[in-house]
């Protein structure tokens, strides 16, 4: 009992939700612990803040994961659709017809957020995504290609947010 008092005190010291951590993500990422986190900075404004959950906090492509977004303002779930498709396509994935239909799905799961929501997106050990509003899950995408695509947003080598990337991973 003394080890739980103790995990969960941790846990919220250093801002991770123990039902988040416990039951959400610990469901599908095995002993999951912080790799990293990162602000997201468009222009001036502060968009978001990232963490990056992965086993024994060390992240790989082909385990499963899971990227936490707090929400510094509101955004419309369209446009974080919109700007998801636009970022997969910037790294060079072009089959259209899929990116229809990520697009399209991604616009049913994905809610109006405003300032303090957080959105959790968990890539399973059987690639399939799965995601959170805060602490329910608001919809999945099966398809382990899209996955792969979708989180390479942040964790690929041709993100456009390089230095986020680094962050995440662990890095200064």
């Amino acid at each position: 009992m003394r080890n739980i008092v103790r995990i969960t005190c941790a846990l919220a010291m250093i801002g991770v939700s123990p039902a988040l951590a416990a039951d959400k993500i610990g469901a599908y990422v095995p002993a999951a612990e912080k790799v990293g986190e990162a602000r997201y900075t468009y222009l001036f404004w502060d968009l978001y803040d990232i963490t990056l959950y992965a086993p024994r906090g060390a992240w790989s492509e082909n385990a499963p994961f899971a990227l936490r977004l707090k929400y510094l303002r509101d955004l419309s779930g369209k446009k974080i659709a919109d700007k998801s498709v636009e970022e997969i396509r910037n790294q060079g994935y072009d089959n259209e017809l899929r990116l229809a239909d990520w697009h399209e799905q991604m616009r049913r799961i994905f809610p109006d957020v405003e300032k303090d929501m957080s959105l959790t997106g968990v890539y399973t050990e059987n690639g399939e995504t799965l995601f959170y509003r805060d602490y329910e899950e608001i919809g999945r995408i099966s398809d382990p290609e899209f996955g792969r695509h979708f989180f390479n947003i942040w964790l690929g080598s041709k993100t456009s947010a390089p230095e986020l990337r680094a962050r995440l991973l662990g890095g200064v």
